[in-house]
């Protein structure tokens, strides 16, 4: 799973945005700000597609939990 659903920078990330474009999904933002630092993306090679999934960033913060609020 990617650990990028979890992220505060989900929206900005640049390689996120790479992750979008691998699975031809919509991004969700056009125009990725975000630089994130040494992002380890695992390839999970499957017969008739390939799953992409950043596993390790080193800009990793989670995001806080606004259920508390």
């Amino acid at each position: 799973m990617c650990i990028c659903v979890n992220c505060q920078f989900v929206d900005r990330c640049i390689a996120y945005y790479q992750v979008e474009t691998s699975h031809q999904k919509p991004h969700q933002n056009l125009s990725p700000d975000f630089q994130p630092r040494q992002p380890q993306i695992r390839v999970h090679r499957q017969p008739a597609q390939m799953e992409f999934d950043i596993v390790n960033c080193g800009s990793f913060q989670a995001q806080e939990n606004l259920s508390n609020v």
